[in-house]
């Protein structure tokens, strides 16, 4: 369980420091959160994805007559 009060504290300074900051400023950090954000959509989709691919690929890649590939 994650414990609030440090994100909450952690959104306080955050939220201070964006305040001091000039207008053009705030509007760089806003494209860099949608950065992360977009960013961390696609690693969740790949990772997705790998799983998916996994059960389709395991008849390929467990079979006795490739297991000396295993070793190179």
């Amino acid at each position: 369980m994650k414990n609030t009060n440090i994100y909450t504290e952690s959104e306080k300074i955050l939220i201070t420091k964006i305040r001091s900051l000039p207008p053009d400023k705030v509007s760089e950090i806003i494209d860099f959160v949608d950065f992360l954000s977009q960013r961390q959509q696609q690693q969740s989709l790949t990772n997705s994805i790998t799983q998916l691919s996994e059960a389709a690929f395991e008849k390929i890649w467990d079979n006795p007559e490739d297991d000396d590939y295993d070793y190179l």
